[in-house]
């Protein structure tokens, strides 16, 4: 295709020099010794003769030409675009400043130096301008990025919003609230419309329990909306193909690249199973939670017996279950027990230990 090019630019070139020498030389060819005579139409042959002959030296120059082409085209591909850019318009100014300064030049009283030196001092000025443009490129473009900056600092975009989509069993727990009042969740809440159903199908229920934890949902979530800053949004979209409320969860939270807030242990696991960030508040509580470590004495009162043989139970001021093995005996007292080891799952924190006591009668 470039060969073509470059065909096509020589002939029109030998058209256009044929065309325009074409008369003189038939007049001269005419006055020589061979006196070719009258030729008709001189332009016209004159550029169909200029086009064969440029033509024909241009199936020759082709490849030196189109190899110089690449090379250049490759040079300036490497050239960053900022130092084109500035460089050409530092020549367009020192074209126009030559271009200014051109009519008292060409005017001056010297027989020569008035027809040369305009050309010379074009030159100048338009190496001088492409020059400077070139080694000034930096400044100038801090120039023109000022302005647009202190416009970016103005209309900065907001960071991306993360979505924290609340499932039914955080709502009717209560904890969030605080949660999010404390300022320890960021983003906004996602309410959905069927979650919305589901709390409003459990207030609405005939079991007494039910009922009060379905009232106790939507108190939450007035409260939220009223007395909390975060944005709460409620997403009316539902999920028709899919039945139940935690799979509609888990394909929103893939919709919005949200994470799902939940203290439920199976949704937690179904989440982490599809690839979906889950909050989970249980761990949350766990985490802030005193920590116990294995040897670590402390004082509790046995509570009830547990679920083996000389098991008794005893609970700290959080709610963390203490299972004491031989503490059965003394159930409804105080005792000191140390800390034998301490099990940290999803679903809370139990620590297992054993009578004081009883290490020391060992």
């Amino acid at each position: 295709m470039l060969k073509r090019f470059v065909h096509l630019a020589f002939a029109l070139t030998g058209a256009t020099l044929g065309y325009t020498l074409g008369p003189a030389l038939f007049a001269m060819l005419r006055q020589s010794p061979l006196n070719f005579g009258d030729v008709p139409a001189p332009h016209y042959i004159g550029a169909v003769l200029g086009a064969l002959l440029l033509y024909l030296s241009a199936i020759w120059l082709s490849t030196n030409v189109v190899q110089w082409i690449k090379w250049s085209e490759e040079r300036l591909v490497k050239i960053p675009a900022a130092d084109i850019l500035f460089g050409a318009l530092g020549l367009i100014f020192g074209l126009i400043v030559a271009f200014l300064i051109e009519p008292p030049l060409s005017k001056l009283p010297i027989p020569g130096i008035s027809s040369i030196l305009p050309f010379l001092v074009s030159g100048l000025l338009g190496y001088l301008g492409f020059r400077v443009g070139y080694k000034k490129r930096d400044e100038l473009l801090s120039i023109f990025t000022v302005g647009r900056q202190g416009k970016e600092q103005k209309k900065k975009e907001p960071r991306d919003i993360e979505h924290k989509i609340l499932d039914t069993s955080v709502i009717i727990d209560g904890r969030i609230f605080d949660i999010c009042r404390t300022g320890f969740l960021e983003g906004t809440l996602v309410i959905p419309s069927f979650v919305l159903e589901e709390l409003q199908h459990i207030a609405d229920s005939s079991d007494v329990l039910k009922r009060n934890r379905g009232r106790r949902g939507l108190d939450i979530l007035n409260k939220i909306q009223k007395e909390l800053r975060m944005e709460v949004l409620i997403y009316e979209g539902d999920f028709d193909e899919v039945s139940e409320v935690d799979s509609k969860l888990v394909k929103l939270a893939k919709v919005l690249s949200g994470k799902v807030v939940t203290n439920d242990f199976n949704l937690n696991k179904v989440c982490e199973l599809q690839g979906v960030k889950v909050l989970n508040i249980n761990d949350l509580a766990n985490a802030v939670k005193p920590v116990v470590l294995p040897g670590e004495e402390i004082n509790v009162q046995v509570i009830k017996d547990g679920k083996e043989h000389g098991q008794g139970v005893a609970y700290l001021d959080d709610g963390t279950m203490i299972v004491i093995e031989g503490g059965r005996e003394y159930i409804g007292e105080r005792i000191d027990v140390l800390v034998t080891s301490v099990l940290q799952t999803s679903a809370g924190r139990m620590i297992f230990a054993k009578p004081k006591l009883l290490e020391r009668a060992l």
